[in-house]
């Protein structure tokens, strides 16, 4: 058991501390509650990654963590798992065998907590967060709009690393339109990493929507004033932001409607 400085603050560690410090880690997270297709994409993206030479780096849970863990493994890679319990009690149990061959493997399973510190909440965001900032980037396999793995992108953009999805499910989705990398290879992570990111393709609108998209910018604007921008009738202005934020083209909050990111790849003939 190792105690070591990161950039993400201390960290307990069992098995090899050091590829932690080896900037060249990758996330690979996404929901817990997994479809069978959103695991096995996790496991073939993990492989690939490190075939290519990346630390995978997830959170030790069921789901599209512990897919990402076995398909570093099955590639013959190093993985660590960034867990909410202690180093030596890590959290799941239920994945214990493999927290168990990580470290055998010669990877590690880290966490910034305490051995006797009972779990909390707030440990998952944490972690979540610790994960982030110790990776060039985050790729988000597949999850719905309510994930943790959100606070992992959340952490990710406040550090300035590169936020990567794979194109799917709800949340990815959205984070693909707005403005993350599609990144579904090791190729696609270098090529983003080189400022090449890979877009998801984009249809140009027709009609009112073609015009309600011209009159969005990054500024939330209300139905009223996209109303005022447009000339359209309020009928007309629903439909428009309708058919644009089903196409990704825009992105509803409480407020209104902003374009999204993937609208610049409508004039670019997408990716």
């Amino acid at each position: 058991m190792h105690r070591i400085s990161t950039p993400a603050g201390p960290l307990t560690v069992a098995g090899e501390a050091e590829i932690l410090r080896s900037g060249r880690s990758v996330a690979v997270v996404g929901a817990r509650a997994a479809t069978g297709r959103g695991v096995d994409r996790a496991r073939d993206l993990a492989a690939d990654l490190a075939r290519a030479g990346w630390v995978v780096l997830s959170g030790g849970a069921v789901g599209i963590d512990a897919a990402a863990h076995r398909g570093a493994l099955e590639a013959g890679g190093p993985t660590a798992a960034i867990v909410a319990g202690g180093a030596r009690t890590p959290y799941p149990a239920r994945n214990l065998p493999i927290f168990d061959c990580i470290v055998a493997r010669g990877g590690a399973v880290a966490s910034p907590f305490g051995e006797s510190t009972a779990i909390r909440r707030w440990h998952f965001v944490h972690r979540n967060q610790v994960l982030a900032r110790l990776s060039r980037a985050v790729i988000v396999v597949e999850a719905g709009g309510r994930s943790g793995s959100l606070y992992t992108v959340a952490a990710a953009r406040e550090a300035g690393i590169l936020v990567g999805a794979v194109a799917g499910s709800p949340a990815t989705d959205a984070l693909l339109a707005d403005g993350a990398a599609l990144v579904e290879s090791a190729a696609d992570l270098g090529a983003a990493l080189d400022g090449r990111p890979r877009r998801v393709a984009v249809e140009a609108p027709e009609g009112d929507a073609a015009r309600v998209l011209a009159a969005l910018d990054r500024r939330t604007r209300g139905v009223d004033e996209i109303g005022r921008r447009t000339g359209l009738g309020a009928r007309q202005v629903a439909r428009g932001l309708v058919a644009l934020e089903l196409a990704g083209l825009a992105l509803a909050s409480s407020d209104g409607y902003r374009r999204a990111a993937a609208a610049d790849c409508i004039a670019e003939g997408g990716s």
